[in-house]
């Protein structure tokens, strides 16, 4: 099954900038959908941003739209989200996923995950 692991977390001040990254290994990358998530301490798991497994398609939830990017690189197995104009509201834990196909932004149907990232961001 495939192992991923999330990278590039860490503190930022209000405004600023993070690109994290997820590296897939035991298995090819290419054949699955990426998704983001992250989960503030007390909040549930919420859904970021997603990507299909031939880059065409993305989309974002709501809060983060016109500021966060998601990209992926097949030929590496890795990943990515561009965060720029970070708020204190980003505070999270943010974790990478994969599931076979594109089409959902409930969690709860994404099937392997990696163990997170922090980001922190200062008011």
């Amino acid at each position: 099954q495939v192992q991923l692991v999330e990278s590039g977390g860490g503190l930022v001040q209000d405004g600023g900038s993070l690109r994290l990254s997820c590296a897939a290994s035991g298995s090819i990358f290419s054949p699955y959908a990426m998704g983001w998530f992250r989960q503030a301490p007390g909040k549930e798991r919420n859904f970021v941003a997603r990507i299909s497994s031939d880059g065409r398609l993305r989309s974002y939830g709501d809060p983060v739209k016109g500021r966060f990017t998601i990209s992926r690189d097949n030929a590496k197995n890795t990943g990515y989200l561009q965060m720029n104009s970070l708020k204190p509201e980003d505070t999270a834990v943010y974790y990478c996923a994969v599931r076979r196909s594109y089409y959902s932004v409930d969690p709860r149907d994404w099937n392997y995950w990696g163990q997170g990232t922090q980001v922190t961001v200062s008011s």
